[in-house]
């Protein structure tokens, strides 16, 4: 039961924010990795709580028809994206990220996700110092900060054919 509460509540977060013709309307959820551990100070794995965040993610995401999943190159990152790529018969697209492209990143990003299909339905999985970025980017719309301590923010992104973008912010 308390698996299918944030699901249902996802659920609703989007029906509620997208009108009954969205066909054209491309979905793009944009979430912070899950809790990391301390086995690797440049890239650790994800703790029992990171993991279980992972798995409560994909159970949120569960209906919403995913595309595409992209990470970037980093174990928490591609490991918070991974039960929700399974779900959906995914694999996690790699987008690296790091001093040769980071001033960029967000842009670029923001840029592909914008030029794919109409419809289409996205999870980005970020840092805490990218996800702010990116869904500023992606909506044009300044974004809240993210403390090194926050794991359960996700944004949807909804982007309509014309161009218009609506945010929605919440937890899971």
């Amino acid at each position: 039961m308390s698996r299918l509460l944030p699901a249902a509540l996802f659920m609703l977060t989007l029906a509620a924010a997208l009108p009954a013709h969205a066909r054209d309307t491309t979905v793009v959820v944009v979430v912070r990795h899950a809790e990391k551990a301390s086995d690797d100070p440049r890239d650790p794995s994800l703790t029992d709580a990171g993991r279980a965040r992972a798995q409560a993610l994909a159970a949120t995401l569960s209906g919403a028809g995913l595309d595409l999943v992209v990470s970037t190159q980093f174990r928490r990152t591609r490991d918070t994206a991974a039960p929700a790529a399974q779900a959906a018969g995914l694999e996690v697209q790699v987008r690296p990220v790091d001093a040769s492209n980071a001033a960029t990143y967000a842009t670029d990003l923001a840029r592909d996700l914008r030029a794919l299909p109409a419809g289409s339905a996205v999870l980005v999985v970020g840092h805490s110092n990218t996800v702010p970025g990116i869904v500023a980017e992606l909506s044009g719309q300044p974004a809240a900060e993210m403390p090194e301590t926050e794991y359960d923010r996700y944004t949807v992104v909804l982007l309509d054919a014309d161009g218009a973008a609506r945010v929605v912010t919440s937890r899971y």
